[in-house]
């Protein structure tokens, strides 16, 4: 029995990263971060079984020890270098913040991607540096139900000063239509859409084709399913751990949407997420936690 393939409920693919943040009016932390590590250590703490397929350098792999120990299966991508990313908080408004890609360990081909059984392959990138269509299509004809981050996309680096901005997107709708699951945060809905109304940006979002959409911003997350908007609000007390927000809603609302229904996700992932924010780095609280915190989100 041994021998047979494993069944992954999550499978991620990206970069792992180094992050430098500087919180507003706080001392910079650098700490291992990335969509795939906040993600997969989600997924894997609510019980599914989560892969991770990173891009990294080998000398650096003992960043991917934390998901193992939690029981990710890592399959790594060798590069020359490790993703480093700074992120800085200008002002209180955790929405704003300047990103500079350091380094970064390149794109990812679909010959790099491992043949795995999985309920969903989830594209976590942090810049525009990581996937292209002839990956997403190459997944697409493996046929593989698909998710994504629209970060991966919007963020886009300035080749001299590795600066990210954020740009829209000319193969968006192409995206969007071979996605089953989509998440945007407001500023990425704003440059897509053109629009900061997270109904209206869902709305224009589900016109191109994907069927369940999350929009989160500083207050809470908005899901849209069969035409029906849902939303959360956050009760966190700190924004120290900002840094994988949305990394965090959205592995914890696609980890509990696989045997819940949408507006029980949803609490879900917005208490999760509450209590990550209130410390650096990715989610470290238990089921309980998590469930506790529901309880307020009903008062």
């Amino acid at each position: 029995m041994s021998d047979l393939p494993k069944k992954y409920g999550i499978t991620f693919i990206g970069h792992m990263a180094y992050d430098e943040v500087h919180p507003f009016g706080e001392e910079k932390i650098i700490a291992p971060g990335s969509a795939v590590l906040c993600g997969a250590m989600v997924s894997a703490r609510i019980g599914i079984k989560t892969a991770a397929v990173v891009k990294m350098s080998l000398d650096e792999e003992k960043i991917t020890q934390p998901m193992r120990d939690l029981g990710v299966d890592v399959f790594i991508i060798p590069a020359d270098c490790t993703t480093y990313s700074r992120v800085l908080h200008k002002s209180a408004n955790v929405d704003e913040r300047d990103i500079t890609l350091i380094r970064t360990a390149g794109l990812i081909r679909i010959d790099d991607i491992p043949e795995l059984d999985s309920e969903y392959f989830h594209l976590g990138g942090i810049s525009d540096s990581e996937f292209d269509m002839a990956l997403i299509d190459g997944l697409k004809a493996r046929g593989y139900r698909l998710s994504t981050d629209m970060q991966s996309y919007v963020r886009q680096i300035t080749p001299v000063t590795k600066e990210i901005n954020f740009g829209d997107v000319k193969d968006k709708v192409e995206i969007a239509s071979k996605m089953d699951m989509i998440k945007l945060d407001v500023v990425e809905a704003r440059v897509l859409t053109g629009t900061e109304d997270l109904e209206k940006a869902a709305e224009i979002v589900e016109s191109w084709g994907c069927p369940e959409i999350m929009i989160t911003r500083s207050d809470g997350v908005l899901v849209r399913y069969e035409g029906i908007n849902y939303f959360e609000r956050f009760t966190n007390k700190s924004v120290i751990g900002r840094t994988g927000r949305g990394d965090t809603t959205f592995a914890a609302y696609q980890s509990w949407r696989l045997t819940h229904g949408v507006e029980e996700s949803l609490k879900f992932a917005a208490a999760l997420v509450s209590i990550k924010m209130e410390t650096y780095g990715p989610f470290k609280g238990t089921l309980e936690d998590v469930f506790d915190r529901m309880k307020e989100l009903d008062v």
